[in-house]
């Protein structure tokens, strides 16, 4: 059979078509133009929760290299939305995907470097207690995989910005050295 033959068949025409255009697609969706747009990363299966963990949650002061600024028990970084009041969170549906908020069926402690005080919760809209600090709702990010990552300092996502917080309970509103996401 010929060369000729082989590609002009309806199945081949198809095939030739359909390889090149399944290719693209994938690259397009693999480059959405904002991260809130994309798909759920693995990484947002897994997020901690604390409340799901059924112990309690404690912040702390990690020092890096944007100075002070939060952490959960276990280093993981913690950040505020900046669209957020001392008394609402926004961030709801996907954004929860994203950016889960800092759970706990328990008061939040102090640990090294925070202040009782300072710590407090609100009631999110499905129930639970989200932790607050100085006022400020606190949340994970979906992406920072280990304890000192801080891969959603100051990215905008979900029409706000996203800080960490210093133990004083200011904005940190550096940079990050890189986003690394």
């Amino acid at each position: 059979m010929s060369a000729d033959r082989i590609f002009s068949s309806p199945t081949a025409r198809i095939a030739r078509v359909a390889v090149p255009v399944a290719t693209v697609a994938l690259a397009l969706a693999a480059c959405g133009s904002s991260y809130g747009a994309k798909t759920a990363p693995a990484a947002a299966v897994g997020t901690p929760s604390s409340a799901a963990a059924g112990s309690g949650v404690t912040l702390s002061a990690k020092t890096g290299s944007l100075g002070a600024y939060l952490t959960d028990g276990a280093g993981r970084s913690v950040y505020e939305f900046s669209s957020d009041s001392a008394t609402k969170s926004t961030c709801s549906g996907t954004c929860l995907t994203y950016w889960p908020a800092l759970t706990a069926s328990t008061p939040a402690t102090a640990g090294t470097g925070v202040t009782a005080a300072d710590i407090g919760s609100l009631t999110r809209s499905d129930g639970s207690k989200q932790v607050t600090y100085k006022g400020h709702p606190l949340y994970y990010f979906a992406l920072d995989k280990a304890a000192g990552d801080i891969k959603g300092q100051g990215l905008k996502d979900f029409g706000a910005k996203w800080w960490l917080l210093s133990p004083s309970g200011s904005v940190i509103k550096s940079s990050a050295v890189s986003s690394g996401y």
